[in-house]
């Protein structure tokens, strides 16, 4: 294969790259909290090093899948009046205790585990500022959380979520399409602006997200069509050469 063909082949990969975000979009259309993201690319120039170029000639210009963008805007929210759905004005992340490690949500839909912690969906310990667990003592009636994040019970105060925020959530790494994770050191909010009750949507609009991927899906069969095309003109000239010699 030559340079042409080598060109639509990084092209073809990094439409389906595109074409696999965009699918994860749409199928986390209704998933608390998630952010959907995008596919950056970027020229990849192909130069032979110490060579200058020959008068006329043109840098060979490759596709580069470059980075995943997510989406920052906030989703809609959604009022559920579940006691433990937990949703977030600001842009603070729910810190949850998980077998790997802490890691960071915007996923508030918890519950009450039979040991009397509160969990995310994935039975994932939702952490106070001590960095423990809060436990919801035995028959507790009336579980009432402030704007703050602190949480009460009729007996007064039971604890305080950990909410905090990032420098950068761009670098932050997606585990599944709930978590966050991140190596940054995390900064505590004063005022994260909880709202019980409600829980915050995805951020996904479907129906841009289907006709983005429609115009993707054409970008790939393009690409699709040129090799082939290109490879019938290579083959066709290495028959030509064949049949003259």
């Amino acid at each position: 294969m030559e340079n042409p063909g080598y060109i639509a082949l990084s092209r073809m990969v990094a439409q389906q790259r595109a074409l696999d975000v965009r699918a994860s979009n749409i199928a986390n259309a209704d998933t608390p909290g998630f952010k959907a993201e995008s596919v950056m690319f970027s020229d990849y120039l192909v130069q032979q090093k110490g060579l200058s170029m020959p008068p006329g000639s043109r840098a060979v210009q490759m596709v580069q899948d470059r980075a995943t963008w997510r989406d920052p805007q906030q989703g809609q929210m959604v009022k559920t009046g579940n006691t433990l759905d937990l949703a977030l004005r600001s842009d603070g992340l729910f810190a949850v205790q998980t077998p790997r490690g802490q890691r960071y949500t915007r996923a508030g839909r918890f519950s009450l585990s039979p040991s009397g912690q509160i969990v995310d969906m994935g039975g994932n310990t939702l952490l106070g500022t001590d960095g423990r667990p809060i436990i919801v003592p035995p028959d507790s009636t009336n579980l009432t959380v402030a704007s703050d994040g602190t949480i009460s019970t009729d007996d007064g105060p039971i604890g305080k979520f950990r909410i905090v925020q990032f420098d950068d959530q761009q670098s932050m790494q997606a585990e599944g399409n709930l978590l966050l994770n991140t190596s940054q050191p995390a900064r505590a909010m004063a005022q994260p602006d909880v709202v019980q009750g409600a829980v915050e949507g995805a951020n996904v609009q479907p129906i841009t997200q289907l006709t983005q991927m429609m115009s993707e899906t054409r970008d790939f069969e393009f690409a699709s069509q040129f090799i082939d095309a290109e490879g019938k003109r290579e083959q066709s000239a290495i028959d030509r050469i064949g049949h003259k010699g």
